[in-house]
């Protein structure tokens, strides 16, 4: 009886401190530089299962040119939803090569779920009407770092 009570206190007591630092954006991930065409966007990088997990709940204003690139370790069917996310934002769901697969606005605070359409290994966050302001849409590429094409292999950098 000693040790249940012991391992729910545990318990609490981990719950607790870890919704506590959960209730404060993330402000200090990588930056990359991504291009749309001619826009360029200083999105940092969330590429840890924790950071992620976070994005850019809590955050309460982000710059127009500012966003959050997801990193995945593998491509597959990603969705996201906006618990705790105050900000509506625009995802565009982009292929190893920067090819955007589709995009989705998201309201903030829902759980609804904003899925690709095809397995994707990374998610574009931005200002929702970002992408439609700038006339960008399904099929459209992105150029940066994490979608440059190896010249002698024919893959995609991490």
């Amino acid at each position: 009886m000693n040790h249940l009570a012991t391992f729910f206190l545990s318990l609490a007591l981990f719950c607790s401190g870890t919704s506590f630092a959960q209730g404060s954006p993330q402000m200090n991930l990588p930056h990359v530089k991504l291009t749309a065409g001619m826009y360029l966007m200083d999105t940092q990088v969330a590429a840890t299962p924790e950071q992620r997990a976070t994005g850019l709940m809590f955050r309460r204003q982000m710059p127009q040119s500012e966003g959050m690139l997801f990193v995945f370790e593998q491509a597959s069917e990603q969705c996201f939803w906006m618990k705790n996310t105050l900000l509506p934002l625009s995802a565009a769901f982009v292929l190893d090569d920067g090819t955007i697969v589709n995009l989705a606005d998201m309201a903030p605070q829902t759980l609804d779920s904003h899925c690709s359409t095809k397995p994707v290994r990374f998610v574009l966050e931005m200002n929702q009407g970002w992408f439609a302001q700038k006339g960008i849409k399904a099929g459209f590429k992105l150029s940066g770092p994490p979608f440059k094409s190896s010249a002698k292999s024919g893959t995609t950098a991490p």
